[in-house]
């Protein structure tokens, strides 16, 4: 017997949850792509997409893609052939998009902090102020890294390129954070940001997005790894529709695309990252109440400054976060993400880490009753852990939401 059967709950770091006014937009016929109302509907989009952004001065392009699709626009755009990029790696993805730029011809500086700390931003600075020559062009940073679930301080990043004195470009990957972590493009002083469609913007896969600076443009001028593609100038300056997706446009995408911006207006940006922020710490204080004399239960983050808001990482031990996994999804429809990029999976100790998606169209009931369902699967696989974690995330939910 299955208590799965029922409206299933994918609790991973995207593709997250589609809202259902987001999947009625999209369930439409095909639109005329050459004159009328799907141009407006997307001129429509780019303030929006600014504001969700944290910008009014930068401009957005727009790519048929996924985020590993958008790196490689930042990449041609940024860099010329033998160009050098500082990268600073928190977890998979600050070294994937590091593989993605060597693998284009750029040389690569990759300071790796691990997989469970931060930044630090001392070792940054010393490290651009070795660069006396200027060699490098720009430092490329992930605000959230969706593996392990580390949040980095892009405002004190840019304040120790400031305090180094060093030129480059500051190009920023907030495919798992934009929409659910507080981010301000402008005020952060960051010249570029890419995202993608399918976590905070609560969209399915497909379209990535690229924001860059008025500095960011003038150096895209003359980088040669630019192709007919990814070249982001046509597709902010083009005179054509066209132009804008350098072919056919993305059509039912940006029908639910402009859907989800609408709910995000309607919920107030300040108070979607303030929904995220609660939800995270709730999830948090479950996690340390079932690791109370258990040391294989924990968080993968040890600062609650430094964690995402979006996505948790946390350790069961070994093989106990796969079979947790397997019993939520099978025994109880609530799917939990892998342990990605922790350990390799043919390693044994990859089936002891797990995470938990709290990101786009998530509520109350939603993450609560995700923590009780991990819950019932440990007490029914006889898994040690402590307990009060469900009172203490409601007390954090109850405090959040107030009366």
């Amino acid at each position: 017997m299955s208590l799965a059967n029922g409206r299933h709950y994918l609790a991973i770091p995207g593709p997250s949850v589609m809202p259902d006014r987001v999947l009625a937009a999209m369930h439409r016929a095909a639109p005329n792509i050459y004159e009328g109302g799907l141009h407006d509907l997307v001129d429509s989009l780019w303030p929006d997409l600014k504001a969700v952004a944290g910008t009014t001065t930068a401009s957005v392009a727009g790519y048929i893609g996924n985020g590993h699709a958008v790196w490689e626009a930042a990449n041609a755009n940024l860099f010329s052939r033998g160009d050098k990029a500082l990268v600073l790696a928190v977890g998979q993805f600050g070294l994937s998009w590091a593989q993605s730029a060597r693998a284009m011809g750029i040389e690569v500086e990759v300071i790796d902090f691990g997989k469970a700390t931060p930044v630090d931003m001392d070792r940054v600075e010393a490290a651009l102020r070795a660069d006396a020559a200027g060699k490098i062009k720009a430092v490329l940073m992930t605000h959230v890294d969706t593996a392990s679930t580390i949040r980095t301080d892009i405002a004190a990043l840019r304040a120790a390129m400031d305090a180094a004195g060093h030129p480059a470009l500051l190009a920023v990957d907030c495919i798992a954070s934009l929409g659910c972590d507080e981010y301000r493009m402008d005020a952060w002083g960051v010249d570029v940001t890419v995202a993608a469609s399918q976590k905070g913007l609560m969209t399915p896969p497909g379209m990535g997005f690229v924001w860059f600076s008025e500095k960011a443009r003038a150096v895209g001028k003359t980088a040669d790894l630019r192709t007919p593609y990814w070249d982001w100038a046509p597709r902010v300056q083009g005179g054509e529709f066209w132009q804008l997706w350098d072919g056919t446009a993305p059509t039912h995408h940006l029908f639910g695309l402009r859907e989800a911006l609408d709910m995000i207006k309607e919920e107030g940006l300040e108070n979607v990252w303030a929904r995220h922020d609660c939800l995270a710490r709730a999830v948090w204080a479950a996690f340390d109440c079932w690791s109370a004399g258990n040391a294989a239960i924990g968080l993968n983050v040890a600062n609650p400054r430094d964690r995402a808001r979006a996505v948790t990482a946390a350790r069961l031990g070994a093989p106990h976060a796969t079979r947790l996994r397997d019993w939520c999804e099978h025994k109880a429809g609530v799917t939990l993400g892998i342990g990605l990029g922790m350990a390799p999976p043919s390693d044994p100790a990859y089936h002891g880490f797990l995470r938990v998606g709290h990101m786009g169209h998530v509520n109350a009931h939603m993450t609560l009753g995700a923590l009780a369902v991990m819950e019932a699967g440990m007490i029914a696989l006889d898994i040690p852990h402590g307990g009060g974690a469900l009172a203490a995330a409601a007390g954090v939910v109850a405090a959040g939401a107030g009366a």
